[in-house]
């Protein structure tokens, strides 16, 4: 799958673009087939790291992205990769608001009926405890000028990593615009976001960062105290 995606993107990025690759603790093969596209292709770096879930693989991405514009999306090619063209069109159209953030939303997404009931009640629960407007909190293709990144915390391992991000950089009065993109059914790899587990997690993350809003919010958002 990681061939597979850097074809998709490979046309659409000059020797000025990155594609940082990270391998979160990958018990099969990931490692090795990503070590070699790098070593093919200058474009291309691997961050690799123990496993820290996927909330510390997308954290590890931004700290470790180069470019003045960071896009996530994930390598199981349930999304097209090419249309990271559309989020990029949205972020510099110059008659259109301006934004510092692109988030993209499934059109139709492609999954199991389970995981979409769970996103939808998980979407309703996150719109209502922190007031995030949001048509699809989770969707692994979202685009950001670099500088949203500057002194904000982000403390999740869990998957609320996603909506942690969000919630902080509509706190701290950053404009995000959304934009459609297809999804697909899953190709590869076995999905376990939505394990017993990682749900409570997920939950406790949630309360966690309910809390500290209401008791130091500034601290948690990054900003200096008046």
């Amino acid at each position: 799958t990681v061939r597979r995606a850097i074809g998709e993107i490979g046309p659409l990025v000059d020797g000025s673009i990155e594609v940082l690759i990270v391998d979160d603790g990958s018990t099969d093969r990931t490692p090795e087939f990503a070590d070699a596209l790098a070593a093919d292709d200058p474009r291309v770096r691997v961050h690799h790291q123990e496993n820290r879930g996927y909330g510390g693989a997308l954290r590890a991405g931004f700290a470790n992205a180069a470019g003045g514009l960071i896009c996530f999306s994930d390598g199981d090619l349930q999304f097209d990769l090419r249309e990271v063209s559309r989020l990029l069109s949205r972020l510099e159209d110059p008659a259109a608001t301006a934004v510092n953030a692109v988030i993209g939303y499934r059109i139709k997404r492609r999954d199991p009926p389970h995981r979409i009931f769970i996103a939808k009640s998980y979407n309703a629960i996150v719109s209502a405890l922190f007031g995030l407007r949001v048509r699809d909190i989770d969707c692994a293709m979202k685009l950001f000028r670099r500088e949203v990144f500057d002194g904000l915390p982000l403390d999740t391992d869990s998957p609320f990593l996603s909506a942690e991000l969000l919630i902080k950089l509509r706190a701290r009065g950053e404009r995000m615009a959304q934009v459609g993109v297809n999804h697909y059914p899953r190709a590869a790899g076995t999905n376990t976001g939505a394990s017993f587990r990682k749900i409570l997690r997920t939950f406790r993350d949630i309360g966690k960062l309910r809390l500290a809003l209401w008791t130091r919010r500034r601290e948690v958002l990054g900003l200096p105290r008046r």
